[in-house]
Parts: structure tokens; sequence; C-alpha cells
């Protein structure tokens, strides 16, 4: 089996008419020899936030010796993206291989698994071959009935923050959301929850309760001095002081905290990570698509909020950054989410956009964003491709000397960079 084979099988599955459940990924470990059993996991669920918390822990775990696996949703350019050992991505070669050992096994089941649960088996027996010290392992979507909830005994569960996103499937209000995140909670195994919702922070907690596993909270009120620039942020964080990051954006010394917060767990869990290891490990960490400057002529900064909440502190940074001054937009955003309330957001901060379709069937036209945004008063043109509306978004920004952001779906994101590097 050939790479392009391995993807090409792998998205061919659909999961619309498949019943939720953990019977299908379960059945498919059983006959893989149970991969997850042999490793130990960090599970992280949560509406916002969870990308860059991962990416900053495991850079943390690196620094301190560790192999680590980290297994991401969705991929931001590539496939491979969603599961690296140590930093590095799972090779072409090595996917196709396991790609060509896991089907077999997945197409003699009478319930074929999804595309989701086929990837997270072949996820498992990769961290399990390279023989893994822990496993950063991020849910897909919800938590209780996530694939990646197979696994027993992790050594933290992390519940990044709750807000309303994925209504559709995990339920209408904060407190349905988060009972099915809390769903990852395992018996007799510490939990931490980073959200600021006192509702959802009691269902989490009662979950804990039940499952006999403390739970925890990150105590923002040690998060104190923040120091933005675009050239990273430096912040204290209770007894840690003069903490830097790379990461931009005024919501990563938030997710940050997360991370200082975890590590002081897992310190209690027996595992080894110094203080040189936290600070170097946030200060290398990278996340692509989070408030990243991707261009400088013109300033161009692209950030994948793409619900209201993220939105909102897409724009609480775009303040901080660039003060009362107007920007410009990029944005394509997905039909599912709420757009209208994400255009009244971003009436804050920017005077014109250039809209565009994103490549998903789940997407909202770039007409119909671009009159939305019109009747929230932001100067809006739509455009057919996404080629136009960079170069035409680029020349304009350039030319008024203007930062241009993009913001909204992810799946942009790798068009947009195919496209720059052209």
């Amino acid at each position: 089996m050939t790479y392009g084979e391995a993807l090409e099988y792998i998205h061919s599955i659909s999961w619309t008419f498949c019943k939720p459940g953990l019977e299908r990924i379960g059945e498919l470990c059983e006959r893989l020899g149970d991969p997850q059993k042999s490793l130990r996991f960090i599970h992280v669920a949560g509406t916002n936030g969870k990308g860059s918390f991962c990416s900053m822990l495991n850079s943390v775990l690196l620094e301190s010796g560790l192999r680590v696996g980290l297994y991401t949703s969705p991929y931001i350019r590539f496939f491979n993206e969603r599961m690296c050992v140590d930093g590095v991505p799972i090779s072409n070669e090595e996917l196709a291989e396991l790609t060509e050992y896991v089907k077999p096994i997945a197409d003699g089941m009478n319930d074929k698994p999804t595309e989701f649960e086929l990837i997270t088996a072949i996820a498992f027996e990769f961290f399990k071959r390279h023989n893994c010290d822990v496993v950063i392992l991020e849910a897909g979507m919800g938590g209780r009935l996530d694939s990646t909830n197979i696994i027993r005994k992790p050594y933290l569960s992390v519940i990044t923050g709750i807000a309303l996103d994925h209504t559709a499937f995990l339920g209408d209000t904060v407190e349905k959301i988060a009972k099915e995140k809390a769903g990852i909670i395992k018996d007799n195994a510490p939990v931490l929850f980073g959200g600021d919702d006192d509702s959802a922070a009691a269902v989490i907690e009662a979950v804990a309760d039940e499952k006999g596993s403390a739970f925890c909270r990150v105590d923002y009120s040690r998060l104190s001095n923040i120091r933005p620039s675009l050239g990273g942020t430096a912040f204290d964080f209770g007894e840690n002081k003069d903490v830097s990051i790379g990461l931009l954006g005024m919501y990563q010394p938030r997710n940050a905290a997360v991370v200082i917060s975890a590590v002081e767990i897992l310190r209690e869990q027996g595992i080894n990570i110094s203080e040189s290891a936290l600070r170097n490990g946030l200060k290398k960490a990278r996340w692509q698509g989070r408030f990243e400057i991707i261009s400088r002529d013109p300033l161009m900064i692209f950030d994948g909020a793409h619900n209201p909440q993220g939105i909102r502190s897409a724009v609480d940074s775009i303040k901080t950054y660039f003060g009362d001054n107007k920007v410009y937009l990029l944005t394509g955003v997905l039909r599912d989410k709420d757009y209208t309330a994400i255009a009244k957001d971003l009436s804050r901060i920017a005077s014109k956009a250039f809209t565009l379709t994103p490549d998903s069937p789940r997407a909202l036209s770039a007409k119909e964003y671009a009159e939305t945004l019109n009747g929230a008063g932001i100067e809006a043109r739509s455009f057919d491709t996404l080629s136009d509306a960079l170069n035409t978004a680029m020349d304009t920004a350039r030319a008024d000397n203007v930062p241009l952001i993009c913001l909204g779906s992810l799946y942009v994101y790798s068009s947009l960079m195919d496209e720059m590097e052209k």
C-alpha cells in the first residue's frame, strides 16, 4: 500500500450513518491486541484551547527527556500531523504500512469503524511501536463517546474549557456539553478544568466525585503581569515569575496557565518535570494557525478562531496589539457556526473584509458571509477563489499599511499557506 492509497482508504469511510459509541473502536483495538493498554495518556478535551495546550505540554515533556506521542485533530496542513512522536509527524511510509496492517482487520468487522476510529486505532499502534513514555491524546469532539475514550488509567484528564459548540451533537446548554466532555474522566485519575463557567465546573466536579477522582481548577488569580508583544508574551503565574511563551494571542497566557497547572499535577503523579524543562518547553512551543504571523509585508496574522468564544478571544488580542486602529480581514466561516454573532464581534476591530468560501461541505458561501459582515458595519467583498481574495487583501493592506488578519475556519489555513508559497 502506498501513502496515497492509505489516505484514500482512510478518507473513504463515512461516519454519517454510524451510531455513536465505543463498541466499534473497542472491537477494532481488541482485534489489534489493544495497543492502547500498553500506553499511558494525558487525555485532553474542551471547546477551545486544546491544540495550544497540547502543543505547549508536548514541548515541556520533550524538554523533560520523555518520549512523547501527540495525537491531535484536525490536522492543519498535512494529515501526518495528527500523530507525532518526539515532535516528528508519522512518515508517509509508516502511515502506509500501519494502514495496510489495520485495513484487513477493520474490513473484517461486521460494524465497520468510522474514519476517526480507524485513525485513532492506527495512532495507538504507532505510539505502541515507538515505545512512548506518555501520549498526549486530544479528543476529537465531545468526550464521552469519542473514540479516544477507549483508554483507561490516564495520568491526567484535562478539560480546557466549555462553550456552546457542536450543539447538534453535544447538547444545547453549557451543562449538557460539560457532561459530555466530563465523560473522559476515569476512576481515580485526577481531572483539571481550565474553564471559567461555574455551572460547567459544577457538572465536571460532580462526575469527578462519582469516579473518586481529584478535581482541580486552574486558579487564574495567580496569572498576572502579562506583557504582550508581537515577539512573544511574558507573564507571572504564582511563584513562576517572568515566564515567556512564543505563542501570540492574549488567550495564550491562560492556556499556558493550564499547562503549568497540569505540570504541577503530573509532578504529583511521579513525572519528573524540572523548572528549566517547564520554562524552556513553554518558550519553544509552536502551534500553527493560532495568532501566527505568516507575513511581514504586509503584516499578516492567521488565527483559527471558528466559534463566538474563539472570535471574542481573537478580537481581544487584536485590540491589545493594535489598539483602536482598525484592521482588515481575510475570512471564511462554516455555516454551522453563529456567524451573525461572529460578525458583530468583528465589527469592533475591522473596517474592511475580504471573504472566501472554506473548502468544506459545511462552508458558508463567501457572498453570504460578505452580506452578513456588511450588515454589521464592515465593508466586505466576496471572492470566488482563494487566490483572488488573498491577492486583493494583501495588496490593499500593503497599500494602506493596515494589518491583515485571517480569521475563521482552520480549513482555510492549508490552502492559504500553499497559495502564499507559490
